[in-house]
């Protein structure tokens, strides 16, 4: 049978390092982890785990390379490693954005795993303003495969406790962070792929950062 995830209490101001260490060490193990970010609480795995990510997949209902997934860095400094061409404007408007409650669609670069990357070679790339995944992330070393908990075929609110999440996922993922209660509303997505940004879901994030 299979075990029942780890839960852990964390708080956004001062995370524990010592629970961070064995968030770390869950992932570097193939681990699948529910973690709070500024918008809505996410799913994820390292990047660096085919058989997480499949895992996730399976979860979710998807087949791995068809759904767009995005990934969560601690900042902008590795972003450039996973995206084919970051041009100067976007660059700016991302600076400016970021950390904050946006996704920001990119050409992904032939580093990123093809079970990842969507059938048109994009990936979103998240840097939340939010202190507990961005330290995941430090320590790991590598960005975060993330996507978002909820089914998208029930006409449901985002999932905002993190003990009922507990609840659900408790025998399908190994660890569940409570951060506290999450928000329902999603991060605003902008597609920067064309010749001028676009804005393809307006969620928590201000479109007026792209005009």
């Amino acid at each position: 049978m299979k075990q029942k995830a780890v839960f852990f209490k964390l708080y956004e101001n001062n995370p524990e390092q010592r629970k961070i260490g064995k968030i770390v060490e869950s992932l570097q193990n193939d681990g699948v982890v529910i973690y709070p970010t500024d918008t809505v609480y996410g799913m994820g795995c390292s990047i660096m785990s085919r058989k997480a990510i499949e895992r996730i997949a399976r979860i979710k209902g998807i087949t791995p390379g068809k759904e767009r997934f995005s990934l969560i860095f601690d900042s902008l400094s590795h972003i450039s490693e996973y995206v084919r061409h970051l041009s100067t404007p976007v660059f700016k408007i991302m600076k400016k954005a970021l950390p904050g409650p946006y996704t920001f669609i990119l050409q992904s670069s032939n580093k990123l795993p093809k079970l990842v990357s969507s059938a048109k070679k994009t990936v979103g790339v998240r840097v939340p303003d939010h202190k507990i995944p961005r330290m995941i992330v430090e320590q790991l070393g590598y960005p975060l495969i993330t996507t978002s908990i909820r089914d998208e075929d029930e006409v449901i609110e985002y999932s905002t406790d993190p003990e009922l999440i507990y609840e659900k996922f408790s025998y399908l993922v190994d660890v569940v962070i409570d951060g506290g209660y999450g928000h329902n509303v999603p991060s605003t997505i902008i597609d920067c792929t064309g010749d001028e940004p676009e804005v393809l879901r307006e969620g928590l994030g201000d479109v007026s950062i792209i005009l």
